[in-house]
Parts: C-alpha cells; sequence; structure tokens
C-alpha cells in the first residue's frame, strides 16, 4: 500500500470512508481480489486526504479508478 502514515482523519471521517469503501466492494462481483480492495482502499484515502468528504463521492472515484488502472 503507498505511504499514508502521514495521514490522519477524525472518527466521523473514518466512518464516511468506511461507507465509501463498503459501498464500492459491494458494487463488485465476489470473490473480490485483495488487489481491488488494496486499490479501493488507497483511493479513498487518498481522495478523503484532499479534502473531500461525501461517501457517494469517495466510493465514485475509486471505482472510476479501478476501472481505468492496468489489468494485472
Amino acid at each position: 500500500m503507498k505511504d499514508f502514515s502521514n495521514a490522519s482523519f477524525p472518527p466521523d471521517t473514518i466512518k464516511l470512508m468506511t461507507l465509501a469503501m463498503n459501498g464500492a466492494l459491494s458494487t463488485l462481483p465476489h470473490p473480490v481480489s485483495s488487489r481491488h480492495v488494496q486499490s479501493i482502499a488507497e483511493t479513498i484515502l487518498r481522495t478523503a486526504k484532499d479534502g473531500e468528504r461525501d461517501p457517494k463521492v469517495l466510493e465514485r472515484m475509486a471505482l472510476l479508478e479501478l476501472q481505468i488502472s492496468p489489468r494485472f
């Protein structure tokens, strides 16, 4: 995972990020790969660190980035 050691979030933001993560993961077919989980988490962390707090926007950004990321 990319370095987010300097990121700090209050509990209400963590709750919003958790909603976004759960929402994004619920849209993917099962089983969800650990690579997809990691990509979604990184996008949500990065987007929240930039100031976004809407869980639906965080979710959409994570899914969009997952779509355009290279396939392995």
